[in-house]
């Protein structure tokens, strides 16, 4: 009995043992393994912008009157002096009782006032005859010694008062008479524009018209937009970026548009930053400082870029740093450990934790400078529970 007892407890222990060896054996962790390399690095800001065309003709009505159905449609290219629109003038509002009673009276007294400033320019004209008599009479009695040289200067100087009152007197007459006219024009039609005229609107440049602002007849006030032309030829791009990005741009810079329906990236310029800024909010509701940036299509792509027109959305990617040749580790092998960077390295079936140097970063890559040589194989996405010297397994490619 005792010894069965015995072997019980013997094949107890060992199959706990076993089972513990079991819990406690190293598992191996299946990775992805990626090699540092050698190439170029390029550091970019990217952000959404909008083609505009550069320059752009805003075509508006010259005078008020209704203008006729525009038979012309967005994309259709125009020449410089072609007639775009047509617009037929219409005669003035006719005058309410009350406002033309006003208008009457306003005739009534400026001829009025006209009235006056004509009797003023007599009485003028008539006291600068009577003092030029005056200084006449009075040079000859001072020749013949009967008046002394006194008395003639002050009737000279009575003459120049005479004719300075004289002239007041005529320009007061003119802006009397001026003041009826502007009175009388208020109760005569407008001559400057025959009703039913029509006037024709022609484009002052060649290019393709963008917008038909209006469409069918109606009655437009003068100045009012009629359609907008522009050379689609002339394509440039403006993105808002972030204040802090705009700093880190600068003029001339390469960049490169993207998602903008065609297959390969298109190359362009930084050809101008803005100085001020706007804010902006975001779709999460955060407010942001923004920059806009203009850039220009290089010229050696306008073939591909022929089917983009005004108002399109794309994708821009401004280079703001770039190198040749530096040696780069993708940027999903890199964790923080403490206050540095550092990344697993995938040696004889170990993961060995190896603190590294980086420099410049992009969404990719991150530039090395210490601690990883070329060549080097680095785990992907290390997870929290990869520790240094742990086993691991490379999966496989294609899995």
């Amino acid at each position: 009995m005792r010894r069965l007892l015995d072997r019980r407890v013997l094949g107890t222990a060992a199959v706990v043992a076993v089972l513990i060896a079991i819990v406690l054996w190293p598992v191996t962790v299946t990775v992805d393994v990626a090699s540092v390399s050698r190439g170029p690095l390029l550091m970019t800001v990217d952000e959404e912008g909008v083609t505009r065309v550069r320059e752009r003709y805003v075509v508006s009505a010259p005078v008020s009157g209704r203008v006729l159905r525009i038979e012309l449609e967005p994309g259709d290219r125009v020449k410089r002096g072609e007639v775009v629109a047509r617009v037929r003038a219409e005669a003035p509002p006719l005058l309410d009782a009350r406002t033309r009673v006003e208008a009457e009276a306003g005739v009534e007294s400026a001829k009025a006032a006209l009235g006056r400033a004509r009797a003023e320019e007599q009485r003028a004209k008539a006291t600068l005859a009577q003092a030029q008599r005056d200084v006449t009479r009075v040079r000859s009695l001072e020749a013949a010694g009967a008046a002394t040289k006194q008395d003639f200067e002050t009737h000279e100087a009575e003459v120049h008062v005479a004719q300075e009152t004289a002239n007041a007197a005529a320009f007061a007459v003119r802006s009397a008479l001026s003041e009826l006219q502007r009175a009388e024009a208020r109760l005569a039609p407008s001559t400057l524009e025959a009703p039913g005229r029509v006037v024709s609107v022609v484009a002052p440049v060649g290019g393709v018209v963008l917008r038909r602002v209006r469409e069918s007849e109606t009655v437009v006030p003068a100045g009012d937009p009629l359609v907008e032309i522009g050379d689609p030829a002339g394509l440039e791009i403006v993105a808002d970026f972030l204040s802090t990005d705009a700093v880190r741009t600068k003029a001339g810079a390469r960049a490169f548009v993207e998602q903008w329906g065609g297959e390969q990236p298109l190359e362009a310029r930084v050809r101008r930053i803005e100085p001020a800024g706007f804010m902006k909010i975001s779709a999460l509701g955060v407010e942001e400082q923004r920059v806009n940036v203009v850039l220009d299509f290089v010229e050696s792509s306008p073939t591909a870029r022929a089917a983009l027109g005004d108002g399109y959305r794309v994708e821009v990617r401004v280079v703001i740093w770039e190198s040749p040749s530096v040696v780069k580790v993708p940027t999903s092998a890199l964790f923080r450990h403490g206050d540095r960077w550092a990344a697993y390295v995938f040696e004889r079936g170990r993961a060995r934790r190896t603190l590294v140097e980086l420099g410049h970063q992009t969404g990719q890559y991150a530039e090395v400078l210490g601690g990883l040589s070329e060549g080097a194989r680095v785990i992907l996405h290390p997870g929290d529970t990869l520790v240094d010297g742990a086993r691991v397994h490379e999966r496989p490619t294609g899995n």
